[in-house]
């Protein structure tokens, strides 16, 4: 029988036990032996709880138990977790996480400690909830040179961008709708900043080249400044607006991006909508892969949790590879070094004058005349592909020109997704 300690009994750790409980036949079959909860760290109160008998508030009753091999933490948040976590591997446990603040920021120190103690730090359900993708990437497609990672990796701002394409809602109308939802916290800066995203690119990108990439270093915008007008403008030109999270490797650097994105309505992640997630994978063998499903939420993600319980137990007495091993502070490119193309909304006075000012600046764009009567004195268009340190200048040049009152938004736009 092996024991476990589970730290959180909140969304996920509640959802955990239910799995673990309801499928205990089939895990046990799975993991060769019986798996059993032997305490349960939470401050809360839980005296109606069939499992009361299980609860502790001391963390060392789980820490300090040499009758407890497996550690999962599943409290959320960088502290107390990221303590208890090193001191759990100090001490030779096993550690499962769904933890994705301490993955990215503790990841290649907890990893290496992991190696140096002989024990596994398993972390699938830090990216994308329940959506098998950390064992995928760093064993299924390991005979590939992976040369894009891009994925839609946050499902509150999938549903309020799927809210906004499909009802015409407006930003903070759908935002509000997420909240009385439960799929967006009441205050959702780490979501449609975009943060959360970013921490999810950092790991995949940390797994798929073998070497920590430090999410600070990404380039991220949330979804804020999408507004009706630009998803009424995405589908006149047959695109959908997506925050992607985009990875490619080039040459000996990475291209690291969370931003909003226009693409083809008819590309796959197009077409992800509500609080799915999908991370499209493109290997230089296989090709593309996509994964798909619920990101978040205390069933989904708790599978993924006991997935890595099941495989900790199986590896009880073995050490698994390290998913990343290198340390390198100079593999992320300068965003304003990456090349891509804009489509830019300006307001005017004057249309032809505004016409005639964006041609002679952007020498190579595509005016966009769409008649939606919402659309009241602005004009939109497509930019070539350049440098982004290019188009800053030239976004500079035409702010201060006569003829364009205002930059109402400018995205990204993204192909052969």
């Amino acid at each position: 029988m092996a024991n476990i300690g589970i730290m959180g009994h909140g969304v996920v750790g509640s959802g955990v036990v239910e799995v673990l409980t309801k499928n205990s036949s089939s895990i046990e079959k799975k993991a060769g032996q019986p798996v059993k909860i032997k305490k349960i760290l939470d401050l809360k109160e839980f005296n109606d709880s069939p499992y009361k008998e299980l609860f502790t508030k001391n963390p060392d009753d789980i820490l300090e138990d040499p009758d407890v091999p497996i550690v999962v933490e599943v409290m959320g948040g960088k502290e107390p977790a990221y303590t208890y976590v090193k001191k759990a591997i100090m001490s030779g446990k096993h550690v499962v996480t769904s933890n994705k603040e301490l993955v990215a920021q503790y990841g290649a120190e907890l990893l290496k400690l992991a190696k140096e103690k002989d024990v596994n730090f398993l972390f699938e359900a830090s990216v994308g909830g329940g959506i098998p993708i950390i064992r995928p990437l760093s064993e299924c497609l390991a005979a590939n040179e992976i040369t894009e990672i891009i994925g839609i990796l946050n499902g509150t701002t999938n549903y309020i961008l799927t809210k906004m394409k499909k009802e015409g809602m407006r930003f903070e109308e759908a935002l509000s709708d997420a909240q009385q939802k439960g799929y967006a916290e009441r205050d959702p800066s780490d979501d449609v900043e975009g943060y959360d995203a970013a921490r999810k690119l950092a790991i995949l990108a940390s797994i798929a080249y073998d070497e920590r990439v430090d999410y600070h270093r990404i380039h991220t915008e949330g979804i804020t400044s999408i507004t009706k007008e630009d998803a009424i403008y995405a589908d006149y030109m047959g695109k959908a607006i997506k925050l992607l999270a985009i990875c490619r490797s080039l040459g000996d650097r990475l291209m690291l991006r969370v931003s909003p994105v226009m693409i083809d309505r008819l590309s796959p992640l197009a077409n992800v909508d509500d609080v799915f997630n999908a991370i499209m994978v493109r290997g230089n063998a296989i090709g593309d892969v996509m994964f798909y499903g619920r990101g978040a939420g205390k069933l989904p993600t708790a599978s993924a949790v006991v997935g890595d319980i099941i495989d900790a137990v199986k590896h009880l007495e073995t050490k698994k590879k390290n998913v990343w091993s290198r340390e390198n502070d100079d593999n992320v490119m300068d965003i304003m070094e990456t090349e891509t193309r804009y489509f830019v909304r300006v307001e005017y006075d004057d249309e032809d004058k505004a016409a005639d000012a964006v041609k002679s600046i952007f020498k190579d764009c595509q005016l966009i005349m769409c008649n939606d009567q919402s659309l009241k004195n602005e004009l939109g268009f497509v930019t070539s592909t350049a440098k982004e340190k290019e188009l800053a200048s030239l976004f500079e040049i035409l702010i201060g020109h006569k003829d364009i009152k205002s930059i109402k938004n400018k995205i990204r736009i993204e192909h052969n997704l």
